[in-house]
């Protein structure tokens, strides 16, 4: 009498089996990818989010990573000197601010993650909003109390050319763009302005939806330090786990400060063409696989109001 072997792998295949509506679903699809929060600053994060970045090209989507640098920015400031302030969430950024945010987001943040990507082969290529024009900006003024404060070289995108994004994923590439914009302000243009007052600080979650929504993307995915978008926070920890804009809309006037442009970014993206926007915990080693290609899916997902059926 035979008997069937048991093969330790087989829970293996059926994870892929499982995968596979949504490798079909998604394959050439366009995922723009907001890189911050704690996958940033932990090592084993982050090359777990490299590596999940890479599996998404070599599945056949197109994923395009977006990022900041805040706690970067803070300590090289702490380094130097100079002060860190915070006003109505955003951080205040003078020219000497903005040289170092400048510095640490496309000569540091950015050739880390590059690096970490480009260990898989030559797919990463980084650039800076600056390039080719990608994003413009004006100045963004902060309302504090009702009060419309100056909090320097902060940016609003009035504008995104997204061709050399598009190209270097036509070329198979993944781009990594740091959140850093050209200024379209009358006096800097005027002035030939160059260095930190030609250039703003742009908040990385609006800067990842702006492309998304230019990109035509299929999903914006925004990693956080949390599990998603809580449905009575303080007070219970559930997550919503599906929303629509309408939906989204009414609760953002309650919602926790650091959660306000995250959520905002989302709102934006599904109302301009973007299919789907999701928060995911970045603190979870493979959120983006688990996300995308599973049943299940982790996080919060945001579609538009026209939206009733779903889909991971």
């Amino acid at each position: 009498m035979t008997t069937t072997r048991k093969h330790t792998a087989l829970p293996k295949a059926r994870t892929l089996i499982e995968a596979l509506p949504w490798l079909t679903r998604h394959h050439g699809k366009t995922v723009v990818i907001k890189f911050g929060g704690n996958a940033m600053v932990d090592e084993e994060l982050k090359r777990a989010f490299a590596q999940d970045v890479v599996f998404l090209r070599h599945a056949g989507l197109r994923p395009v990573v977006v990022h900041g640098g805040g706690p970067q920015i803070s300590a090289h400031l702490d380094l130097l000197g100079l002060p860190s302030e915070f006003k109505g969430g955003l951080r205040v950024t003078t020219p000497e601010a903005m040289n170092v945010v400048r510095m640490v987001l496309a000569g540091q943040v950015q050739r880390e993650l590059v690096g970490l990507l480009n260990e898989h082969g030559p797919l990463a290529v980084g650039m800076t909003g600056e390039d080719a024009h990608l994003m413009t900006a004006t100045k963004h003024y902060a309302d504090i109390d009702g009060e419309r404060v100056d909090i320097g070289r902060v940016g609003e995108i009035t504008d995104i050319d997204p061709g050399a994004v598009q190209a270097l994923l036509d070329d198979g590439r993944i781009p990594v763009i740091s959140s850093i914009a050209r200024s379209s302000d009358e006096e800097d243009v005027q002035s030939g302005a160059s260095g930190a007052s030609g250039v703003f600080n742009v908040n990385a979650d609006t800067a990842a939806a702006a492309l998304a929504a230019a990109l035509g993307a299929e999903t914006l995915m925004v990693l956080t330090d949390v599990e998603g978008l809580y449905e009575d926070w303080p007070h219970s920890d559930e997550v919503i786990s599906r929303l629509t804009a309408g939906q989204l809309e009414k609760l953002l006037p309650d919602l926790a400060s650091g959660m306000v442009p995250k959520m905002q970014g989302c709102l934006y993206a599904v109302r301009n063409g973007v299919h789907t926007a999701r928060v995911i915990d970045g603190r979870v080693q493979h959120s983006i696989l688990l996300e995308i290609f599973t049943d299940e899916g982790i996080g919060t997902m945001v579609v538009p109001d026209a939206e009733t059926e779903g889909e991971s």
